[in-house]
């Protein structure tokens, strides 16, 4: 009964997690297009797009803490109907021609993002150590029905009101509340929470520069940010660099889908991955995939191009991003599980938001190839990184056979 319970609440929290990237796909698939019908400037298109990452990297440290405080249950919740208030905002915007407001409901967007970047730690707190791995996978993995949902509801919704993209976001809102409505039936354990530590007692952990200073959290971090950052910039650019080569809107949907899809399916067996064969070594391929994504970008920009090197960026993403959330579970104690995580998800969404704002003015000036170009040296920090970690792992595995 334990067991299904645990499977039951997976399930939900995949099923939130669809919505919630059915929202952020949306956005990401008509938001560059929203803005450049009414942004005074070109390389102000994706001002939306960085608004919903600035909305998620200041909406996550005081959601951590404040669901330490109150539960994941209560904060999702919250997050989720933030979310539905933000559709209906940019809605407004696009009506009323204010890229301000369209940029503030998007905003808002990124807020509800803040709250359920969580959905998969919660994942790791309902399972146990064994499930764990697959239970974060799972999770992801709801992203599928956001692959074919997201871009579907920004391409029916473009047309459906005047003007264009409105009809979009109203349907943002409905997805939002479907999910509040979902989450009611969430149950977590409320373990060691932040109303309960004094500081100072061993309950209330280490500090925050001690947790990060550990090297699998630095690893952690860094690895997923740089998948988090190279995927928000490509898949941002490339919607105005699909029009700009004279590609529809339903292609770059199509396009969109199959990135999204390249970021979710693999969840199904990523976590497996993992089990059987380490962590580092997971995360080490996933450079390699983004390597093949920066390898076909630079061939062409013909359709099947933009489709097989978004779908590899994606698989890219995959691999840092289980298992870089993966690690971190392994760098903290629950009392610390809000400080911990929080600083993670802040500093991989101010990395976003940057790579956001940056791929409209990248594209602009340099163009679509070069921009990816840009990313090499970037990717070979990384796998540097997990190949020194790698070493250390070996290092201590072996020290421990040599004194058992």
């Amino acid at each position: 009964m334990v067991a299904r319970s645990m499977r039951l609440q997976v399930l939900l929290l995949a099923s939130a997690q669809a919505l919630f990237q059915t929202a952020s796909v949306l956005v990401m698939t008509v938001g560059a297009l929203a803005g450049g019908q009414i942004a005074p400037a070109p390389e102000l298109a994706t001002a939306p797009i960085a608004a919903m990452f600035l909305g998620t990297a200041m909406a996550t440290v005081p959601a951590s803490m404040w669901m330490a405080r109150v539960g994941r249950r209560i904060g999702f919740i919250a997050g989720a109907l933030v979310g539905s208030a933000g559709g209906l905002i940019a809605a407004g915007g696009i009506w009323t021609g204010s890229l301000s407001i369209l940029a503030f409901g998007t905003f808002l967007v990124g807020a509800y993002q803040g709250f359920a970047q969580f959905y998969r730690f919660a994942a790791s707190e309902v399972a146990d150590l064994a499930f764990r791995p697959r239970a974060i996978s799972l999770v992801l993995a709801g992203g599928i029905v956001a692959a074919l949902l997201g871009p579907t509801l920004g391409r029916l919704g473009g047309p459906l009101l005047r003007p264009d993209y409105a009809g979009s976001f109203l349907l943002l809102t409905a997805v939002s509340l479907l999910a509040a409505s979902l989450l009611l039936g969430l149950r977590v354990p409320q373990s060691v929470t932040a109303s309960t530590e004094t500081p100072g007692t061993a309950a209330a952990g280490r500090p925050l520069l001690t947790i990060v200073r550990q090297p699998a959290y630095a690893v952690a971090l860094f690895v997923a940010t740089t998948g988090y950052g190279i995927m928000i910039l490509g898949m941002t650019a490339t919607p105005l660099a699909m029009i700009h080569d004279h590609h529809s809107l339903s292609d770059a949907s199509l396009v969109i889908q199959l990135h999204v899809l390249g970021m979710f399916l693999p969840s199904f067996f990523t976590g497996s991955l993992i089990t059987r064969f380490g962590v580092s070594r997971v995360m080490l391929t996933g450079v390699f995939v983004l390597l093949g994504y920066v390898a076909v970008c630079a061939t062409s920009t013909g359709l099947a191009s933009f489709g097989v090197a978004l779908a590899l960026l994606g698989v890219g993403w995959n691999f840092l991003y289980v298992g870089g959330t993966t690690l971190l579970t392994t760098t903290h104690t629950a009392a610390e599980r809000g400080r911990a995580q929080g600083f993670n998800d802040m500093t991989i969404f101010a990395v976003g938001l940057t790579c956001s704002l940056g791929a409209g003015v990248l594209l602009q000036s340099i163009g679509w190839e070069a921009l990816n170009l840009l990313l090499l040296p970037w990717l070979a920090i990384a796998a540097l990184a997990l190949l020194w970690f790698g070493a250390g792992q070996n290092r201590r595995e072996a020290a421990r056979a040599t004194m058992g």
